[in-house]
């Protein structure tokens, strides 16, 4: 199945790439650092990247925004409210929330992969109001209530 999500590079940001998939069976599309200047995040501190780019998704998908494995592994940069999520009526420009969980200052400069986007259809939802659920073996148990 394919779908077309119409992208828009930003002025001022045509130097920078807009989001890509990095393998042939990639689900995920790399997006990059749209910054003016170097950001430096400390240990512990977050900042709202842009990404120098706008989309306009189909009705029925959104794209969730996600942590790059490397970055988090080898760094501590992971994004924060993940996964993300952008609804299919936004049209603004799409920014990354990212924070240092890592025991380094790290910098971010123009044009660094700083995330992945991965767009997924999302179903027609009616919620309806009941008096009363169906049974079920967990019932509320709910977080730790297996065990360790």
């Amino acid at each position: 199945m394919s779908i077309s999500v119409q992208i828009k590079r930003l002025p001022g940001n045509e130097d920078i790439s807009l989001p890509v998939q990095m393998s042939e069976l990639a689900a995920g599309f790399d997006m990059y650092a749209a910054v003016e200047a170097d950001t430096t995040l400390h240990p512990g501190e977050r900042t709202l990247i842009p990404t120098g780019f706008a989309m306009a998704l189909p009705a029925g998908y959104e794209a969730q925004i996600r942590p790059r494995s490397g970055l988090a592994y080898k760094h501590g940069i992971t994004c924060l409210n993940t996964p993300g999520t952008i609804d299919a009526d936004y049209r603004g420009e799409v920014k990354v929330l990212l924070v240092n969980l890592g025991q380094e200052p790290f910098t971010i400069t123009r044009n660094d992969r700083i995330a992945q986007m991965v767009i997924q259809a999302v179903p027609t939802v009616n919620l309806t109001e009941v008096e009363e659920l169906s049974e079920t073996v967990r019932g509320a148990g709910g977080f730790g209530h297996t065990g360790k």
